[in-house]
């Protein structure tokens, strides 16, 4: 019903920044509730940023919280991850994901519906 598909990773050094783009297909982009996860080598998913249907409220991880931004813009049923001051702890396949239950357990990997196929983040020391 929705794919998603996820851009901008690369390699950045330490400090250094990126924005993350998520496109999604469909007409009721609006309806869905979205999030970022990311996964590093021999280590589970992990939430990093979430975001309401309509934009109003947003959540983040410890981890990453004053350091990135999540935003959407449902004209371009796309969603956001500016990330700011990177560390190599940031290092991981980064993953788009779409909801359409919301308002509670944004971190919660099984109340998304949907996911993308990842892109790289890599931050070099």
């Amino acid at each position: 019903q929705v794919q998603l598909v996820e851009s901008g990773g690369g390699l950045v050094q330490a400090g250094g920044s990126l924005r993350l783009a998520c496109a999604a297909s469909g007409r009721t982009f609006s309806s869905y509730a979205m999030g970022w996860f990311r996964q590093a080598p021999g280590k589970e998913r992990e939430f990093v940023a979430a975001i309401s249907r309509s934009g109003g409220s947003t959540y983040y991880a410890d981890s990453v919280k004053g350091r990135s931004t999540i935003s959407r813009d449902n004209a371009k049923n796309t969603v956001y991850l500016q990330m700011n001051s990177l560390k190599p702890e940031d290092t991981a396949v980064y993953y788009c994901a779409a909801r359409y239950s919301g308002n509670y357990g944004w971190d919660v990997r099984g109340l998304y519906d949907y996911w993308g196929q990842g892109t790289q983040v890599t931050v070099s020391s």
